[in-house]
């Protein structure tokens, strides 16, 4: 691999990786705004920015946009989180100075049009209805309320039906004037791609986004916990966890990363092997960890029978209390090499190597080596480890949710208070 790096006058950053054994290339812009950037009469704004913008632009209509990329067999993309939103391309080698035309036309001359603007919004909505319609994300959805209370990163992504209906173009316009600017943007590409090229390119495409710094949000504060039922007719009963985690630059991340593979990131996992081989409760569970810049999100879901809710989760507390003090060194190993193997694979992506490279830029101001990551990975031990869990389980109160129907659910939410009590406490201390 061969990363290059470049800093334009505007703060706009450009990285590259050459893969020499791809004739594709994939590229993109990922700025460092997201959900939790906006104000309140500004929920949903940066996802709905995201979807207009292949939706027409002084230079092309939103047909054009897409014939452009399909006529020579690239595809466009892209996606809005809490911190980022990103605008992204996959084409053939010679077909790169296309795709950063393409990504620059939309960010750079949007053109809003306001018929395109009303259909994007009733786009949404039903967007909002089909989340709404599946369990698995309504869950997360409650639990990230509780989890964030009365603040961005506690709200959905998609807005609502009355925040959507209040946006026009210029409410567009000016958020996209406000948060995009060349210091918090990233250009970057992997694959079959030349890096003086690139940069000649975004040089001459994105000389718009300059100025300083976009302003930040307010800090994350993980709540009191606490726990909700919500109550729907369905088969099965969806039950969620969250605890404060650690952010993104935190010397302990991977130590907890390990643990949270140990109990529940895979078939060998504690939580798998328990609950679904040797007494059939469930057919998925699975914990999972996301890293912000302020805060972290340990997550977990399962579902299963209604009935068998509360004993699924007394089974989960259980075995999240046995796992901080009897995880083993056999288990750190496991967790550690699918931690390492994950990581290598991915870099035989190019779409993953220009994400992954672009997050890091954003996160750290540079990117990871292989060899810091694996470093990190390889000095994570047992010690380590039991003490990121014992950290995870006193940091913070659980929040719980428990979607479905029965008399159980409640019952089920009441023995994650176990993960609190002062019983469970003192065993971690």
């Amino acid at each position: 691999m061969s990363v290059n790096i470049t800093k334009l006058a505007s703060g706009l950053t450009v990285i590259t990786d050459v893969m020499p054994h791809l004739e594709t290339a994939a590229l993109g812009v990922w700025t460092g705004v997201g959900g939790r950037d906006e104000k309140a009469n500004e929920h949903g704004i940066s996802h709905l920015l995201e979807h207009m913008a292949f939706k027409g632009t002084t230079k092309r209509t939103s047909r054009e946009i897409v014939e452009e990329i399909e006529a020579v067999g690239g595809d466009l993309n892209a996606a809005t989180s809490s911190e980022t939103t990103a605008y992204y391309a996959r084409v053939l080698k010679d077909d790169v100075p296309l795709a950063i035309d393409v990504l620059s036309d939309i960010l750079a001359n949007p053109s809003f049009d306001a018929e395109e603007l009303e259909r994007e919004k009733s786009v949404i909505v039903q967007e909002i209805g089909a989340a709404a319609d599946t369990p698995d994300d309504l869950v997360f959805e409650h639990l990230s309320e509780i989890s964030y209370p009365d603040q961005p990163m506690g709200r959905s992504l998609l807005g609502t039906a009355q925040t959507l209906s209040t946006f026009d173009r210029d409410m567009l316009r000016g958020y996209l004037k406000t948060h995009y600017h060349g210091p918090d943007m990233v250009v970057a590409a992997a694959g079959a791609v030349d890096h003086e090229r690139v940069v000649a390119e975004v040089q001459a495409r994105f000389a718009g986004f300059e100025g300083t710094t976009a302003p930040k949000p307010a800090p994350a504060s993980f709540g009191k916990g606490g726990s909700r039922v919500v109550k729907r007719e369905l088969e099965q009963a969806h039950l969620t966890l969250a605890l404060e985690g650690l952010p993104q630059k935190d010397e302990k991340l991977f130590s907890l990363q390990v643990f949270t593979n140990i109990l529940g990131g895979g078939m060998s996992s504690r939580l798998f092997q328990e609950v679904r081989e040797k007494r059939g409760l469930c057919y998925s569970i699975y914990t999972f960890h996301a890293a912000y810049s302020d805060t972290g999100f340990f997550g977990l879901y399962t579902g299963t029978d209604p009935a068998d809710a509360p004993e699924m989760m007394e089974v989960i507390v259980d075995e999240m209390n046995e796992a901080v003090e009897t995880l083993t060194e056999a288990e750190v190993a496991r967790a550690k090499a699918q931690m390492k193997a994950g990581l290598l694979m991915a870099l035989e992506s190019c779409s993953a190597r220009a994400e992954q490279m672009a997050r890091h830029i954003l996160s750290y101001g540079r990117p990871l080596t292989v060899d810091e990551l694996i470093a990190r990975i390889n000095a994570v031990t047992v010690v380590s480890t039991r003490d990121s869990a014992r950290d995870l389980l006193s940091r913070s109160r659980p929040a719980v949710v428990a979607l479905g129907s029965g008399r159980g659910l409640d019952k089920a939410v009441a023995y994650a208070e176990g993960l609190s009590k002062p019983k469970a406490r003192a065993l971690l201390h």
